[in-house]
Order: structure tokens, then C-alpha cells, then sequence
């Protein structure tokens, strides 16, 4: 069985048991980058432009004759988060608006299709495995505010979906809607994940507030779940905080919630020194995409050192967040102080085995 090259520490584990092996691995990494780029980038207000400001969808849509990502360069994305002290890379594959970094049969709505005309998730496969980082793939489940059938307002909240006026037209809604058709949507899309790239390292599931807000049993995740590790069985499985607790591995947003908070805030994620948990936080405050009107307000070099010290301290994994630039070059803001971070972490590790 070939082993996957982030993975090659790991082989005889892996030829025993290649999820703990993937445990294992991801227990060690503990600092990874995270990429949220999308034709929101374009307008620079936020990932969740689309809802805040309700631009119709098929408005919204005209944003990919734009898409050309030009300066997306996955090889020197890999070699960027090496020189940073990372070992693994998490891309949004597909954010809320639906619209799709990869090569995919479900939609048109997808990269392959615009100016653009690449497979950016493809390119940043073969980029991590070239280099040995794992790559984990970022899926929006709870929230799409494009299909016809995701999860409406009425039965999960106010923020499933942007609120129209008039009601957007390519929605289903009453006895129309069908929550089984967007299920299995993903579950191709999913499926084309884990059949198009290679080993992947980890399938990390957005959106976890709207299965919170309603019937979390009709979105069916455990099918989903064995169904990833059915085809690649090395394959960690993330929903934030935990939507089942069956999770492979936890990451909340910003820092570990306090166990006595509401559900929603701490989900299911279960105590105990064998729960692998992640933390994902950003660079640029109160936002994931890139947000042109907080330049220069990002986290500093000491800022981002603290968090690092203290996910080392608490034993958990930090996943930080750059919002690339329209064109896709890695926000220059970030990118200096990520290199400085990278370069103490390096001081610190050869001092460690020089007194070794």
C-alpha cells in the first residue's frame, strides 16, 4: 500500500492502521495554513458578502466572468507554508455562495469556467504532495446559498440563507424543497474530492450552525462519514466543534469553548487527552475572505507567536487563516509576519536539538 508522502514518517503505522497513522500525524503537525479564497475576494467586503449585502444570486454569479486568478501559484503557496513552519494546507474548496475551486460535475458554477479556466484545487494537490504537506479540503455543508434545495430559513434560521425581498427566484420552497437533493449533491461532490487528487488528509466540513438550528439528524453525517473514510480511510473528518461527536478531530473557531456554554458554542466535542482538536483562527479580525478596508489592522508577528505558545501549552493544533488577494497572491500583510513566525519557529527548533 502506497503510503501518502506526508505520511512517509508514519509508513509502518500506516500499513497497520492508516487513520491512526493520519492520527498520529496530525497530533505532531500542529500548525497548519488556511486559504479562504472565492469570487468574494473580488469585491474585498467580507466572505459572507453575498449574505450581508443580499446580492441575488444570479448578480452574485456574474462575479466569476471576473474570476482569472492569475498570481495563484499553488507550488509557492506549499513552499510558503513550509518556510512558515507548517505542515498542512486548508483550502475553501467550496464556501457558502456554492462556487467551486474545483473540477466538478454537479455545477457549472465552478473555476474551470471562468477566465480562470484552472483546477486551483488540483494544482494545490499536487503542490502539497510534492512538498509533503497534507492537504485538508474546507467544504461548506451547512450553508449554500445557491442550490435550489440547501437548508432554507424556515426550518434552520435567519442566517441559512440570505433573506430576499422579493424571495430569490431559483430557490424551492414549500413542499418543493427537498433537503435529500442537496444531500446528495454534496456526497458527489465529496466523492469527486476524494477520487480526483490523491490521499487527501483531512475532509473539513463548514456551516455547523444551521444543522444546530433544526433537525441535525436529516443531514445525515454519519452515512457521510463512513462514506469518506469507506474511500480513503487515512482521511480525517471535521465539523467544527463537533455536530456528532464522532468527529475525527475538533476545531473551533478562535479557541477551545468553555464546556458549559450552549451547543451551539461547544458542540459535541468530547473531553479527554486522546480528542485531537484544532483551532482555526485569522489574520485579519472579523473576517476569513480577504476584507481591503482592514489592511494594515491584521495580527503581528508577537500576536500570532502568543497563539502559537499557547496552542503548544494546551496541546492543540493552530490553523491560520490568509484571505488571498483577488488575484490570488497571498496578501503581502501576512505574508511578512508569517515568515518572521516561521523563522523564530526555526531559531527555536535548532536551539532544541543543539541542547538535545
Amino acid at each position: 500500500m502506497h503510503t501518502p508522502s506526508y505520511l512517509k514518517q508514519y509508513e509502518e503505522l500506516y500499513a497497520e492502521d492508516p487513520r491512526q497513522a493520519a492520527r498520529a500525524w496530525f497530533r505532531d503537525a500542529r500548525y497548519g495554513l488556511f486559504l479562504h479564497y472565492g469570487l468574494y475576494s473580488l469585491l474585498g467586503r467580507h466572505e459572507w458578502v453575498q449574505l450581508r449585502e443580499k446580492i441575488p444570486v444570479a448578480e452574485y454569479a456574474k462575479l466569476a466572468d471576473q474570476f482569472t486568478a492569475e498570481r495563484f501559484d499553488a507550488d509557492e503557496i506549499a513552499r510558503f507554508a513550509l518556510a512558515c513552519g507548517m505542515r498542512y494546507v486548508n483550502i475553501t474548496t467550496r464556501h457558502h455562495d456554492s462556487f467551486c475551486l474545483f473540477k466538478t460535475g454537479q455545477t457549472d458554477f465552478h473555476v474551470l469556467n471562468t477566465p480562470c479556466g484552472r483546477d486551483l484545487v488540483g494544482e494545490l494537490a499536487a503542490a502539497c504532495a510534492k512538498h509533503g504537506l497534507g492537504l485538508c479540503l474546507y467544504y461548506s455543508h451547512g450553508r449554500d446559498w445557491r442550490h435550489p434545495h440547501a437548508p432554507n430559513n424556515d426550518a434552520y434560521g435567519s442566517h441559512a440563507r440570505p433573506e430576499y425581498d422579493p424571495p430569490e427566484p431559483s430557490y424551492a420552497y414549500g413542499e418543493d424543497h427537498d433537503l435529500d437533493k442537496y444531500l446528495a449533491f454534496m456526497t458527489a461532490q465529496i466523492t469527486e474530492l476524494l477520487t480526483q487528487y490523491g490521499p487527501i488528509a483531512a475532509i473539513w466540513l463548514d456551516g455547523i450552525g444551521v444543522p444546530l438550528s433544526g433537525d441535525a439528524a436529516a443531514f445525515k453525517c454519519q452515512t457521510l462519514y463512513d462514506r469518506i473514510h469507506g474511500m480513503q480511510p487515512q482521511v480525517l473528518v471535521s465539523y467544527k466543534q463537533g455536530l456528532l461527536g464522532t468527529e475525527d478531530f475538533f476545531a473551533p473557531e478562535h479557541g477551545v469553548p468553555d464546556p458549559k456554554a450552549d451547543e451551539r458554542k461547544r458542540g459535541r466535542m468530547p473531553a479527554g487527552p486522546d480528542t485531537l482538536i484544532e483551532v482555526c483562527t485569522t489574520m485579519c479580525p472579523k473576517s476569513w475572505g480577504y476584507m481591503k478596508e482592514r489592511a494594515g489592522q491584521h495580527l503581528g508577528e508577537e500576536e500570532v507567536w502568543q497563539k502559537l505558545c499557547e496552542a503548544r501549552e494546551r496541546g492543540y493544533n493552530l490553523l491560520l487563516n490568509t484571505g488571498p488577494l483577488p488575484d490570488g497572491n497571498i496578501d503581502p500583510e501576512d505574508e511578512t509576519v508569517l515568515r518572521r513566525v516561521g523563522q523564530r519557529l526555526c531559531r527555536e527548533e535548532g536551539a532544541g536539538s543543539s541542547r538535545a
